[in-house]
């Protein structure tokens, strides 16, 4: 591992931060602390904790010896001051002397003695960094050091590759008896430069801040180069069969099987994100993967990520496809059932109250491909497979000097049922479309980007489909949420299909169907060109149904339901005249959706159609709008409030109507009329 200490960029980071009145030593602490952050293979997603005692004032100018140290939250690799909360030290180092402290007691000492009460949650272990006697300490699990401790005779490897350099500190979770007894061990040998947690990772320190990094560094390459000199030669590789399936084809049937069920037909879905290498697949493709997934986690702190570890199912034949699904199923339910078990076996062992969290598997590896992580979010399921990679890397460390041994699923479970990060999960609220893909055809319109706005900001991921790739791309940045934007001629079979892959590529697969795109065109029913109403019947009602079909594909792979949503407008209803080249096959959008809702009421998939008039969209512009108007001998506003309620209908209006059907789950095969209220197009 390189060190990345630069003398120019630690002074200019000093520099910069004297002009906001940051003094020397938390600079320096927040640029060692970002140079270890940015390291996977030290840390990953809020992992390790830095530290550095100093003075600061308080509000009332009085000064004190302080432990400025990471806060709960902050992300090592990005930390900035206010993310190294500074606690009063007299405190936390009388609290050594205590026999007992309870981890609620721990953080509420630790709160009361914060020189700023608005500061995040000191970390975990901030009393092992106070009762360190050095000023600056460094923690991370390293993925090298990972290898070393988790073997059955740790201890004696540790002695082997680190010699009296460094301490041992035996496996306790994190908080306070763990913080005596690291004290303890370095008070009984204070020549050590750092100390290795057994099952769990790495300290060091120093005087400062470059001599703690220096040493993390420097312990770190000892126990890479231990592994790269005493690695044994790679286990056997599992057969695989002659043709795989591609990612693409199992991942909505994976995503489905690691859906929640919470009965009747509603799910709490995942968010798949496939991830794979050579690295990765070179691992993943040995015969004695699901020995290793079942026995857990590298280090303790990843239960939060991908509990109790990952799920390893068989290589997909592509020849037996249509057997895998079941195969999927099987491995799911026997990790969800280990799961129940693990959890009712150990919540048994006391009279603490506890909630089971869902027992589905975070991260799934599939020989010959890859690895697929799972997370309610985007960026959760992205923080699986990245934990994924670093697993990976321990195992594969630990399997090349002995063998692969972590700590035990019994000791894990109180650090996965701890009540600091069961207050933590519980503050942490879906949202009603949490886990759910949309995708968005007519994306970049009016209607459509509200539409992905709204979906959005309910929890969905949305797939912004527009003819136009760059508007596609700016309306799912302004939707945000990591939606994406993707370009596409929607008339073109094999655009729409592309757009539906790249769908299940970036999020395994599609929950919702907004098909929304449309364009009109005028002239007498009699008096058009064929052409032109056979064009329009191609965007009008033959793409709406290409969508619909590439969802539904998708949706019965999943199993899970889902919904399907079309925009029919008035003309389906109340046709306008010289507007039947739109209206004749928006009505057959309409019954459309009621043809899919029959069909395909049984798997659970629901269809709705929107009927909306008069929206300010590609469809009805500023200039029809002066034209249609003036017509009529009506000003601009009068024409567009010419409804019963006399007020202006917006595409946000018509996103709520949407947002409504996808949130209504006992509704199917309905209409909602969405123009301010017309007599005529009302549905009779």
């Amino acid at each position: 591992m390189k060190n990345l200490w630069n003398d120019g960029e630690a002074e200019k980071l000093v520099a910069d931060y004297a002009k906001k009145g940051v003094a020397r030593d938390l600079a320096l602490r927040v640029y060692t602390t970002r140079l270890l952050g940015g390291e996977p293979r030290l840390v990953l997603h809020g992992g390790g904790n830095t530290s550095c005692k100093t003075k600061a004032t308080d509000l009332v100018g009085d000064e004190w010896d302080v432990l400025c140290v990471k806060g709960s939250g902050w992300d090592m690799g990005v930390i900035e001051p206010q993310g190294l909360p500074a606690v009063k030290m007299g405190a936390l180092l009388k609290a050594r002397a205590l026999d007992t402290l309870a981890d609620e007691d721990m953080v509420a000492l630790q709160r009361a003695n914060l020189i700023d009460p608005a500061s995040p949650n000191p970390s975990v272990e901030t009393l092992l960094h106070a009762f360190l006697p050095h000023k600056f300490v460094d923690h991370t699990h390293s993925t090298a050091i990972l290898a070393i401790v988790d073997q059955a005779d740790s201890k004696a490897l540790i002695r082997t590759v680190f010699g009296n350099r460094m301490g041992y500190v035996p496996y306790i979770k994190p908080g306070f008896d763990l913080a005596k007894v690291a004290a303890d061990v370095y008070d009984a040998d204070p020549s050590v430069e750092g100390l290795i947690l057994d099952k769990h990772g790495i300290f060091t320190f120093g005087d400062d801040a470059r001599q703690a990094y220096d040493r993390m560094i420097h312990y770190v390459n000892v126990a890479e180069e231990y592994v790269a000199k005493n690695g044994k030669p790679q286990p056997a590789r599992a057969a695989l069969p002659a043709t795989l399936a591609t990612p693409a084809s199992i991942a909505p049937t994976l995503r489905g099987a690691v859906a929640v069920s919470r009965g009747e037909g509603r799910f709490d879905r995942m968010i798949s994100d496939f991830r794979t290498s050579d690295a990765i697949v070179d691992f993943i493709n040995s015969a004695a993967i699901a020995d290793y997934a079942g026995r857990g986690v590298s280090t303790p702190d990843l239960s939060i990520r991908i509990k109790t570890g990952p799920m390893a199912v068989p290589a997909p034949d592509a020849d037996r496809a249509g057997d895998y699904k079941a195969v999927i199923k099987s491995h799911v339910d026997a990790f969800a059932n280990d799961y129940r078990t693990y959890f009712e076996t150990n919540d048994a062992l006391d009279d603490v109250k506890r909630t089971m969290l869902d027992p589905m598997p975070r991260l799934t590896l599939v020989p010959g491909l890859g690895m697929f992580g799972h997370g309610r979010t985007l960026k959760d399921a992205k923080i699986a497979s990245d934990v994924g990679e670093m697993w990976i890397e321990a195992v594969r460390g630990a399997e090349a000097v002995g063998s692969f041994y972590p700590l035990s699923k019994a000791d894990l479970f109180p650090l996965e049922y701890w009540s600091l990060e069961q207050a933590k999960l519980a503050s942490n609220k879906p949202k009603p479309l949490t886990g759910q893909v949309v995708l968005i055809t007519g994306g970049a319109g009016a209607i459509g980007a509200a539409t992905a706005k709204l979906f959005a900001a309910n929890g969905a991921h949305a797939v912004v489909v527009d003819l136009d790739a760059a508007k596609a791309a700016e309306a799912a940045k302004q939707a945000g949420n990591n939606s994406i934007g993707v370009g596409a001629d929607i008339t073109d079979p094999a655009q729409m299909r592309a757009a539906f892959d790249k769908a299940v590529a970036v999020y395994g697969g599609v929950d919702i169907l907004v098909s929304n795109a449309g364009a009109a065109w005028e002239g007498r029913i009699g008096e058009l060109d064929d052409s032109l109403l056979r064009k329009s019947f191609e965007l009008n009602f033959f793409a709406h149904q290409s969508a619909a079909q590439n969802a539904v594909r998708i949706m019965l792979e999943q199993g899970t339901g889902g919904v399907l949503l079309f925009n029919t407008s008035k003309q389906a209803v109340n046709p306008g005249p010289k507007f039947g080249a739109y209206g004749v096959p928006k009505a057959a959008t309409l019954f459309l959706s009621r043809q899919y809702a029959l069909d395909y009421g049984a798997h659970g998939i629901r269809s709705n159609a929107v009927n909306a008039d008069r929206i300010r969209s590609g469809l009805l512009t500023d200039a029809m709008i002066a034209s249609r108007s003036g017509a009529r001998g009506l000003s601009e506003k009068e024409y567009m409030s010419g409804n019963l309620l006399g007020q202006e209908v917006t595409a946000e209006d018509v996103a709520q109507a949407f947002l409504h059907h996808a949130l209504a789950e006992r509704t199917t095969a309905d209409v909602t009329t969405v123009d301010g209220g017309n007599i005529a197009a009302a549905l009779r």
